[in-house]
């Protein structure tokens, strides 16, 4: 699991977990907005988000994607340790 995903099998199960999570809250959002103003809306939303795939694809493509990657965050010194 650590070398195949670069985490544990206890984060892949968490990390698998929160995005269960997320999926379902999506759906619960869209179960309010159609619910609240119909569903003329997701036409629009539809070609939005195709829009957005699309232009992420072509930001990877060019390596623009790679400065959106979060790194481990290197720590500051702090207190007496800080060089001016």
């Amino acid at each position: 699991m650590e070398k195949a995903f670069g985490m544990t099998r206890q984060g892949v199960r968490w990390r698998f977990h929160h995005l269960f999570e997320i999926y379902i809250d999506a759906y619960e959002a869209l179960f309010w907005v159609e619910s609240n103003f119909g569903t003329e809306l997701r036409p629009m939303a539809l070609e939005i988000a195709k829009e957005r795939v699309a232009l992420r694809k072509k930001a990877s493509s060019k390596g623009f994607f790679e400065a959106y990657r979060r790194e481990k965050e290197q720590k500051e010194p702090v207190g007496r340790d800080v060089q001016l």
